[in-house]
């Protein structure tokens, strides 16, 4: 959406600031790391790969689509347009929706998030479908668990919601390089996204040709809950080549036939408009703005886009929130200047969507991140997605927002609401202890690597998400002095490393610095004496690839060369370093693995802990467990990583996500209760500078967002 470089601190005043929108593998990981630890005597695996998550058997829940030739009315079963109005069924139809994504619920949620949904008066749920989630290798496609859409629509429909399909192929939606597969950035001669470029259009074709059929039996004409699917999105903020979007039409048309409604996005201005839209009837052409504008002008401005009479007013993203990024203030909004801004539409038969009704996480690497002045600029969002919606991220409904949006959606609803449902329980299980079982550079002889005389790009080398680690050598000075590194192209924060054999042949890299994207400046080596040549280790971090503007086609890695004193570095290794993203299946069983492997170096009898007098920063991973009794009711509960300084943390091989409490202002992660087990629960966390003093995390029961530098502004790092 409309992103401006100077977004408005929005916190609860009676003076409310405008809000403007921005917002919008792959080849298999052929290994895993599997650090074990002895803790009272029991070994448990360090870091394996997730699971899929069941859809809570779903099916059994579900009922047969109605016919499409069943009658209401005296009107057959049809959602369409016409005297610049909503028709269902033959009745005039007013969308009081909301935007609330699947992909970003785990399965077993899906129901009680849309229940809730409900319960705020919403009777469409608007999702995106992100196509990295669903074909995260290329040819191999993925709608179980996490991705199994169909259930999830045909959920919708089993409780009477309709559904506003958003299949891009690009999406925005703060998600990962907008939903396209980061194996596209390995294609060489690289296909230019969001165009008419044959090589490009031809992905989509053959990705659209296993998504769009799946869908068709769900189409409301057919019996389904799909009343509208959207092509591309906003596209009028990125661009203005017709021929790709015409190219999108025919290929929808082609599985989905003549009778569903398609529509664009974009923002409400002419220029956008005029760019992102197809005019005349074939598609209509919905508008989102900022939510303290007058609607009524830019729904005005819309019906010059659709053809007459085919332009009921409809915002399709109407903003409860916004997102946030690492190092800002959390985004929040006020509760009646939100719903006031509702009722302004819908007192005049108006239609609304809200983005985000509930807004969920960015479980896994799948977060996206934005950009400001230039493409060093760079934003990385939150774990958290919760946007500060009605529904908050854990699912929350006792809260202002949710109650001033009910009561504005109340006054227009054709039906009576269903009651509120009660919060669900969170738990604080309390402090976990932790065991550190392993730096990262005493377990690289268990990564794959690959040698070339330059840096490779991560993508390049089948490592779509997470850590790469480069690794060459250099010669000191024969004088002993200092030496001065550089990469001028780093995607998308470097911790610089260097380290020699000593007399006894063992090598412990010391920290040199960090090199960021966003504030990249050379280090100095310091001066060493060595027997051998010395090794330059750069661990190379993947925050999340850009998801809108102009940058998308965001590699991750080294994408430079490296300068030595002016000298480029020859020669690399880059070790594959495979931390599982979310919807990744194990292929062999971690904990046979990792006895074989012979990593199991430690028992809680040599437990360490770690010295605050230690500055190195070293990457390591810490593993411990915590019960819960096979009596109890498994909760929801919240992980803690207070004190301790970047990472990644999973339980029972569930990616929950990133922590960096340093930068903030996330602290806690959310933990739903589906992750967790009656009995023992793991927790892993691969940290990559500091830990805790004292080796400990705490289970608590409520979300923290104040955590990192206090700002007076919300969007620099």
């Amino acid at each position: 959406m409309k992103y401006k470089n100077q977004y408005h601190n929005l916190v609860s005043s009676s003076k409310w600031s405008t809000m403007v929108r921005k917002r919008c593998t792959t080849l298999t990981l052929f290994f895993i790391i599997f650090l074990s630890l002895i803790a009272f005597g029991i070994f448990v695996p360090v870091f394996a790969l997730l699971p899929s998550l069941s859809s809570h058997s779903l099916h059994h829940h579900q009922q047969q689509l109605l016919p499409a030739t069943e009658k209401n009315h005296g009107y057959a079963r049809k959602f369409e347009i016409s005297d610049d109005k909503f028709w269902k069924d033959g009745q005039p139809f007013q969308i009081i929706g909301g935007d609330l994504h699947y992909f970003r619920v785990l399965p077993e949620y899906w129901e009680d998030r849309l229940l809730r949904a409900k319960a705020l008066g919403l009777n469409t749920i608007q999702t995106y479908v992100p196509w990295n989630l669903h074909e995260p290798r290329a040819g191999t496609l993925d709608f179980e668990g996490i991705a199994d859409l169909v259930s999830f629509l045909k959920l919708s429909q089993r409780l009477g919601i309709l559904v506003m399909l958003r299949a891009g192929p690009y999406i925005c939606a703060e998600w990962d390089s907008g939903g396209f597969p980061p194996w596209l950035f390995a294609i060489n001669p690289a296909p230019r996204l969001r165009s008419s470029d044959p090589a490009f259009l031809q992905l989509v074709e053959r990705w659209w040709g296993s998504l769009l059929p799946k869908v068709a039996p769900l189409l409301y004409g057919s019996g389904g809950p799909i009343i509208m699917v959207q092509i591309e999105n906003e596209f009028g903020s990125y661009g203005d080549d017709k021929a790709y979007l015409h190219h999108l039409v025919s290929l929808a048309r082609k599985h989905l036939g003549d009778d569903v409604i398609l529509y664009t996005t974009d923002g409400g201005s002419r220029e956008t408009l005029e760019k992102g839209t197809i005019r005349g009837d074939a598609v209509f052409s919905a508008v989102d703005f900022t939510t303290g504008d007058n609607p009524w002008p830019i729904f005005e401005l819309q019906k010059e886009f659709n053809a007459p009479g085919k332009s009921p007013p409809l915002s399709s993203e109407f903003y409860t929130g916004w997102l946030t990024h690492w190092g800002e203030k959390n985004a929040q909004t006020s509760a009646d200047f939100t719903a006031a801004a509702l009722k302004n539409i819908l007192e005049r038969n108006g239609s609304a969507v809200l983005y985000m009704a509930h807004g969920g996480t960015n479980f896994g690497f799948y977060n996206g991140a934005n950009t400001g002045s230039d493409e060093s600029d760079y934003k990385p969002d939150l774990t958290s997605y919760d946007y500060d919606a009605p529904i908050r991220e854990s699912g929350d409904v006792n809260n202002a927002k949710f109650k001033a949006l009910r009561r504005v959606v109340e006054q227009y609803s054709s039906v009576s609401l269903p009651a509120v449902p009660s919060d669900n329980e969170k738990k604080a299980y309390g402090s976990i202890n932790v065991t550190k079982s392993g730096n990262l550079f005493e377990l690289i002889r268990y990564f794959d690597v690959v040698e070339s005389d330059n840096p490779i790009s991560m993508e390049s080398m089948g490592q779509m998400f997470g850590f790469l680690l480069y690794v060459t050598k250099y010669t000191a000075k024969d004088n002993g002095g200092e030496s001065i590194v550089s990469i001028p192209k780093v995607h998308d924060r470097a911790q610089v490393f260097i380290s020699c054999p000593s007399e006894d042949g063992h090598e412990k890299p010391t920290y040199v610095g960090t090199l960021e994207r966003w504030s990249n400046q050379p280090l100095t080596l310091p001066n060493t004496k060595c027997l051998s040549n010395i090794s330059l280790l750069v661990l190379v971090e993947n925050m999340g690839r850009l998801n809108y503007g102009p940058y998308i086609f965001d590699r991750k890695g080294i994408l430079s060369p490296v300068y030595l004193d002016g000298r480029i570095l020859r020669k690399w290794k880059m070790y594959l370093v495979p931390i599982i993203n979310l919807n990744e299946s194990p292929k062999i069983n971690p904990i046979i693995q990792a006895v074989n492997s012979g990593v199991i170096t430690m028992s809680a009898h040599k437990r360490l802990k770690q010295k605050s007098g230690n500055a190195s920063k070293e990457p390591a991973f810490y593993a411990g467990y915590f019960y819960i009794s096979k009596e109890d009711i498994i909760k929801d509960t919240f992980i803690s990583l207070s004190g301790w300084g970047k990472g990644i943390v999973t339980i029972n091989n569930f990616n929950i996500g990133r922590f960096w409490p340093l930068k903030g202002p996330q602290c806690n992660l959310y933990v739903p209760a589906p992750v967790l087990q009656n009995g023992k629960n793991v927790v892993v966390i691969f940290e990559l500078e500091s830990p805790n003093p004292e080796l400990v995390v705490q289970l608590v029961d409520q979300p923290d967002f104040t955590c990192g530098p206090r700002k007076s502004n919300v969007h620099q790092l």
